[in-house]
């Protein structure tokens, strides 16, 4: 008979393998993961993504956009890459992956890469390098990519739902990346990607016509600021293009967090950050400090956000062609 000691013993020991199996994923990613099957991939990938981003920078924002939402669903898998199939439709063409673009720079590092090595090199793991290397390239910070990922074999549309909606409020916020193991700050900081990239009209314009369905305006919004977007998005418009940092827009930099404070952020998610105490703190603190520290947080922050739910060892596959499973 076991005795109540034992049980305790044996109670431990799977708490402490199930803590150990919830970490081992992030854990086995690390640098030089290719150090010795395929050593030149981060100067392949570097070389390919500058090629892009030079003829087009707004694809940064894209890329940056795209790495975001694959981590986001399933974990960083890759499967925001997967095509759709006769039978079911894939994660690009749920409603928040509208209007994604990049997936050609992905495709091509890929195909430079399996020249070079053969099955060895993920596509989750090249589409973390391409993000990295498309900021750099637009001035943004450059961060380590721990590498190791796995490619995921499922990639399902109604799965993209759960991705942060520009009309989420800071709860909601808050509680999705809680959910990934990112706190507010991360919240904020990964926020001010929106330095960089454009919107069409359709995510805000419920703000300038209609924000409480009784064809009001946001009363939060800077008024100066609104007036020119009606300028510019007319009722019904989904296809004009408007700049999410008016000006440098194709320049990383840390002007997001004073147009948020300006009461001039975009979205209703950009302006969610006033509406909590340490993600409004870091908004003042990086206009009063000129940004001093947002880039070594973007950095960290990053890194962060790339170990979610990660496939490592012998989960998912090495895909041979990015939208397509073996």
């Amino acid at each position: 008979m076991t005795t109540p000691k034992l049980l305790l013993v044996f109670l431990f020991q799977l708490i402490l393998l199930h803590s150990l199996l919830d970490c081992s994923n992030a854990q086995s990613l690390r640098d030089g993961f290719y150090q010795k099957s395929c050593p030149a991939v981060e100067g392949i990938v570097k070389k390919i993504t500058a090629q892009y981003i030079s003829k087009a920078p707004s694809l940064a924002a894209s890329l940056l956009r795209m790495h975001f939402h694959d981590c986001f669903v399933r974990g960083c898998d890759g499967s925001i890459l997967l095509d759709s199939t006769t039978k079911h439709k894939a994660e690009k063409e749920a409603l928040p992956n509208t209007g994604m673009r990049g997936f050609q720079v992905i495709n091509a590092a890929k195909s430079a890469v399996e020249k070079q090595c053969p099955g060895i090199v993920s596509c989750a793991d090249i589409l973390a390098l391409v993000a990295r290397d498309a900021v750099f390239t637009i001035n943004g910070p450059y961060w380590p990519v721990p590498m190791g990922r796995r490619d995921g074999r499922v990639s399902i549309q109604s799965e993209a739902n759960q991705l942060p909606s520009p009309n989420a409020n800071i709860n909601q916020l808050k509680s999705l990346f809680s959910s990934k193991g990112l706190n507010a700050q991360d919240l904020a900081v990964l926020s001010g990607g929106h330095t960089i990239g454009n919107s069409h009209c359709g995510p805000f314009t419920n703000r300038l016509y209609n924000n409480s369905g009784k064809g009001d305006t946001d009363p939060t919004m800077d008024q100066t600021y609104l007036a020119r977007l009606k300028v510019k998005c007319k009722p019904g418009d989904s296809t004009t293009i408007v700049e999410m940092d008016p000006g440098s827009a194709r320049t990383f930099d840390n002007d997001y967090y004073t147009l948020v404070s300006q009461r001039r952020g975009l979205f209703k998610s950009d302006s969610a950050l006033l509406n909590d105490d340490v993600t409004k703190n870091y908004v003042n603190r990086q206009v009063a400090t000129g940004g001093s520290t947002f880039f070594a947080d973007f950095k960290a922050s990053m890194v962060k956000m790339g170990q979610i739910g990660v496939l490592t060892g012998s989960a998912g596959e090495i895909r041979k062609t990015c939208g397509l499973v073996n």
